[in-house]
């Protein structure tokens, strides 16, 4: 499907989960919401008749990287130099992101699942950032008749960009659509859904087996997810559930002593984020003796750039420089335990459930419905400069205003 270029804006960018910064672009009267143009709740007796899959989006050529990136970096105050840094990682892979292709494997999955088990309804997919964006998708279940969707999204944490700004990019485009558009209600947030346990711990085991006995024995675990900033982290569960989730795993393959770091931190220096990060931790494990680490990104659902670019090469850089072997882990992709469990939610939410939903491990399972300030975080807004006078002159000449053209900011 064909989607709508954004106007270039220079910031940080990074593939499945949009490597968050304070939003300071946006002026105090935008925090006043308009009132919606499309009806929000679907009435209690529209029957579901379609699912979403609801992602990141990531170029397909060399052409796309750079417009990609643009839109991933929309309203953020972020150098040029930074994105054409990250344009080198997808220009690495000939200007393809993995992530459409994991997405496309993903929905034949499904489409499999449901063949055999039900529900009977078609799958459409959507992207934040890259066609198929979320609008033009929403257009084209408007023209096939779809009424009803159950929303996907390909992040099984809480956090703001990797659930409730999947849900206001959902609101936006429905706005967009405009009248017709379909109601979309997304399944709960699944970290902790025994669908994808079992395929993160499957996952793990297989990178484990490529030890020998011994050296098996004395590896350690690392669990690694996207690091994000602490003012974000303090007003989610993100950390909270990421922990929980190692320490799931690690007790299932019997590897009780684990560290959960984070990778792919960005923005100002002077801003904390979460943290260890992956390769200082290698680092230190190098200063003890450390042989062999099997690293596992439990924070991705598919091995898109960061994974290949921040695990597969610069950790495994650091690993090498420490006399370290590195095993890295496949994320879930298309996991049969994990297709499965996807499966289940889209039944859950349409068909609900009785009693408690299945989840695994010390946390409850994440109502279906967000609270109104889930994930929400203070941002601060960037205060409008009063408007300096201009004494009257004659108009610059071409040269002078030249040089005091502000417009390629």
């Amino acid at each position: 499907m064909i989607g709508r270029p954004s106007d270039p804006i220079i910031g940080p960018v990074s593939d499945e989960k949009d490597e968050a910064t304070t939003d300071e672009s946006k002026d105090e009267a935008s925090t006043e919401s308009e009132a919606p143009k499309v009806p929000e709740k679907a009435p209690d007796d529209l029957p579901y008749d379609a699912v979403l899959l609801v992602s990141f989006g990531g170029p397909e050529s060399r052409a796309d990287v750079m417009p990609f990136l643009e839109n991933v970096v929309r309203g953020k105050r972020v150098p040029k130099e930074r994105l054409l840094a990250v344009a080198e990682h997808y220009y690495a892979l000939d200007g393809v992101s993995p992530i459409n292709d994991q997405n496309r494997a993903l929905i034949e999955a499904l489409e499999a699942a449901f063949a055999e088990k039900g529900p009977e309804m078609p799958i459409y997919w959507g992207n934040r950032n890259w066609h198929p964006m979320l609008a033009d998708t929403l257009q084209q279940m408007k023209d096939d008749g779809i009424k009803r969707a159950v929303a996907v999204f390909t992040s099984a944490f809480s956090s703001y960009s990797g659930c409730r700004q999947y849900r206001e990019n959902i609101a936006a485009a429905r706005e967009e659509v405009g009248e017709g558009v379909p109601f979309v209600e997304k399944v709960r947030t699944y970290f902790n859904h025994p669908g994808f346990i079992d395929a993160v711990v499957a996952r793990t085991e297989e990178a484990l087996d490529e030890l020998p006995g011994q050296r098996r024995d004395a590896s350690r675990i690392i669990f690694t997810a996207h690091s994000i900033p602490m003012v974000m982290a303090e007003h989610c569960d993100y950390e909270k559930q990421l922990h929980a989730v190692a320490q799931v795993v690690a007790e299932r393959v019997a590897k009780p002593e684990f560290q959960l770091v984070y990778q792919s931190r960005s923005g100002p220096p002077e801003m904390p984020w979460l943290g260890p990060d992956v390769v200082e931790h290698i680092e230190a494990l190098g200063l003890i003796g450390t042989t062999d680490v099997v690293v596992v990104p439990i924070g991705f659902i598919s091995d898109h750039v960061e994974v290949i670019w921040d695990l597969d090469r610069e950790a495994k850089e650091a690993c090498e420089e420490q006399g370290i072997e590195m095993v890295r882990a496949k994320t879930v992709g298309t996991h049969p335990a994990f297709v499965e469990g996807l499966r289940q939610l889209v039944v859950e939410r349409i068909e609900g459930v009785e009693g408690k939903p299945p989840a695994v491990g010390p946390l409850p399972p994440r109502p279906i419905e967000c609270a109104p300030d889930c994930c929400l975080y203070p941002r601060p807004v960037r205060k409008k400069k009063p408007k300096a006078k201009e004494p009257k002159q004659e108009e610059p000449s071409a040269e002078a205003a030249a040089e005091t053209d502000d417009s390629a900011e």
